[in-house]
């Protein structure tokens, strides 16, 4: 006899998960035909988003894979700040996805303007397939390399917005993180570097040779490595400023090439 509604939203609350009822609401949607293997996945610790395949982001079902990063909704912040900097032009705004995992930012930004021409990169290649079903999706490409390595050289100097969700956990501080992350995430997804910021460095570096005069960065960051990340920003001549949502406990740093 299948699993009821009720015996899910017990099993997922003895196993600690705070939204018990809803996740078993979403569980019982899939249909599947394994059931109690769902439930098993979830109590065991592995990411709802995995199990069902797809996570909300801004409105949207982003397509989300085993091994791929989950998008969190803080980062929504990030997508909002983006979409209120874009030029308003008959034109697509030209946008690059760094670090894009599913390439839920890229796709966000697509739905709120109306449409881009939307180019999205990540390192990790079970990120670039699943990225490749939802940003193809909205008519963009993905490419798979280290952050800017595989872009085609014509995209230099074109792009308006540069979004980029990059991992910025301190590597000491990635054993404190939730079992759901720190297991079942790729580290490569997570872990910054000594001080969390050395892919955010990168990022920057490289920017100006892809932006438009104009153009703008923003990479999501905490509240404690804002001074730091202001201070990458000016270094590659980009112009800083920060935006916070206290109540998504979100911070996004934004750099616009003069």
């Amino acid at each position: 006899m299948p699993l009821s509604h009720a015996e899910i939203t017990a099993t997922l609350r003895a196993a600690g998960c705070v939204f018990a009822e809803d996740e078993a609401t979403l569980l019982l949607e899939t249909g599947s035909d394994d059931l109690e293997g769902l439930v098993a996945r979830r109590v065991a610790g592995e990411p709802l988003e995995v199990i069902v395949g797809w996570a909300e982001f801004c409105g949207l079902r982003i397509g989300i894979d085993p091994g791929v990063f989950v998008p969190r909704r803080r980062t929504e912040l990030l997508v909002r700040e983006a979409a209120r900097l874009a030029p308003r032009t008959a034109e697509p705004i030209v946008v690059l996805d760094l670090c894009c995992g599913s390439g839920a930012l890229g796709v966000a930004l697509a739905h709120l303007l109306g449409g881009v021409e939307l180019y999205a990169a990540d390192v990790e290649p079970a990120a670039v397939r699943c990225a490749r079903r939802n940003v193809g999706a909205v008519g963009g490409q993905v490419f798979e390399g280290d952050l800017d390595q595989p872009l085609p050289a014509s995209l230099r100097g074109r792009v308006q917005l540069l979004v980029a969700n990059v991992p910025y956990v301190p590597t000491d501080a990635i054993g404190l993180m939730p079992p759901e992350a720190r297991l079942h995430e790729p580290r490569v997804t997570l872990d910054g570097g000594s001080d969390g910021l050395e892919v955010l460095r990168r990022v920057a570096s490289v920017a100006p040779r892809w932006l438009v005069p104009g153009g703008h960065l923003l990479v999501e960051t905490s509240e404690g490595q804002v001074p730091a990340a202001v201070e990458a920003f000016t270094r590659a001549g980009l112009v800083p400023r920060v935006v916070v949502d206290e109540d998504a406990g979100a911070t996004v740093v934004v750099g616009t090439l003069p």
